[in-house]
């Protein structure tokens, strides 16, 4: 079995807008709609299960409902201090259905250019490993500063990759790696994968879809706009 999880727990503070960056109209749709369409149209997810602010919920359901996604939904969960509480809360409620040997899907509602090719590679990465991580090279020079004003050393670029979503994990092994950092260190976690690095779990890397960006600004915002309006032109 493999279950999606969706964070769509964020503000969008950075985006500086009233409304959440997720649920933004684009299209006449919602930028989550996006994802969760990917989602249910592929045919080896089969479950998937939201982490969203309560006054959102009913707006999403009613989503889903109308575009027929209903199907594999299998509930909310609650959004936590930060981005790797929200996953924690989530794992908690899919293990009430879910096996430990079973794989969860973590994307980001914010990442609407998802591709079903993409979940296939992370499927197929996946397999023989407790899980996997879309990546991509870095192109530009990048250098080390402990103090963000004076270069300290130059890194190696060739052995650096920037993470991508969706990240996939044996549910299990992930949930226990998360739950070992719990209360305090999991509010420090800034990426999904590490606490499954830390927990020394065996997480493959797989090439990643420049294109599968994160909205974090309004220029990442006008930016989906302008590949929505590409596709009807």
């Amino acid at each position: 079995m493999i279950i999606a999880l969706i964070l769509s727990g964020g503000t969008g503070s950075r985006l500086a807008s009233d409304i959440p960056k997720q649920y933004i109209e684009v299209g006449g749709r919602p930028v989550i709609s996006y994802s969760i369409e990917c989602l249910y149209r592929h045919k080896e997810i089969d479950a998937v299960q939201i982490v969203a602010e309560p006054a959102w919920r009913e707006q999403i359901e009613k989503w889903i409902t109308a575009e027929g996604f209903d199907r594999k939904f299998r509930g909310f969960s609650a959004p936590g201090e930060n981005r790797q509480l929200s996953i924690f809360h989530g794992l908690e409620d899919i293990r009430l259905y879910a096996e430990d040997m079973d794989y969860v899907l973590i994307h980001d509602a914010a990442r609407p250019l998802l591709r079903e090719s993409q979940i296939t590679d992370c499927i197929e990465g996946a397999a023989g490993h407790d899980g996997v991580l879309p990546v991509l090279p870095m192109k530009d020079t990048v250098y080390l500063s402990s103090d963000g004003k004076t270069v300290k050393s130059l890194l190696n670029r060739s052995e650096i990759y920037a993470g991508q979503a969706p990240e996939m994990f044996r549910l299990g092994a992930y949930y226990e790696a998360n739950r070992q950092l719990c209360p305090k260190q999991i509010l420090k976690i800034n990426g999904s994968t590490e606490p499954a690095v830390i927990a020394g779990l065996d997480v493959a890397m797989i090439p990643g879809d420049e294109r599968n960006f994160k909205i974090t600004t309004m220029e990442d915002l006008q930016r989906f706009r302008e590949i929505e309006e590409e596709k009807y032109r």
